[in-house]
């Protein structure tokens, strides 16, 4: 959280010097940017820290006569447009998960317990950090900046 702090202080002072418009604008190009490279984390299946997520648990391949289940990659419908928002106004940009997708995605985030299913059974999920910000993030987010200020 200290990166983002000084990132923070860092652009203060450069972004007050722009009229709300102008931030709201940059703000929504921020967004777009920060939601498309975490949607490209979350398919490489990457933490924050460039560590990859913890595994599955095993799964039975063989249920039934002629059925293989294949392995698929986790939070493929999750990392969508349709359920990672990004906006961007004056005051702030956000990145989030919308709807009840949130509790899902917070769930895994934060490596809590939660039922399987409705009425099912609890389990404690592994902790895969599906939002965050990492060194390079922080880079291009200074990099878009400078040249959004320079133009």
């Amino acid at each position: 959280m200290a990166d983002l702090e000084a990132l923070d202080d860092w652009a203060a002072p450069l972004l007050q010097r722009l009229e709300p418009a102008g931030r709201a604008k940059l703000a929504k190009e921020l967004a777009k940017h920060l939601r498309r490279s975490q949607q490209q984390r979350i398919a490489a299946q990457l933490n924050p820290d460039g560590t990859p997520y913890t595994p599955r648990r095993p799964l039975r391949l063989r249920d039934k006569q002629g059925r293989v289940k294949r392995k698929a990659k986790m939070f493929q419908k999750l990392r969508t447009a349709t359920y990672l928002k990004a906006s961007g106004d004056a005051k702030a940009v956000t990145v989030a998960f919308a709807g009840r997708i949130g509790r899902i995605a917070r769930v895994h985030q934060y490596g809590l317990r939660d039922r399987i299913a409705p009425r099912g059974p609890m389990a404690q999920y592994e902790k895969r950090e599906l939002l965050g910000f990492t060194v390079a993030d922080q880079e291009q987010l200074k990099d878009k900046v400078l040249a959004y200020l320079s133009l």
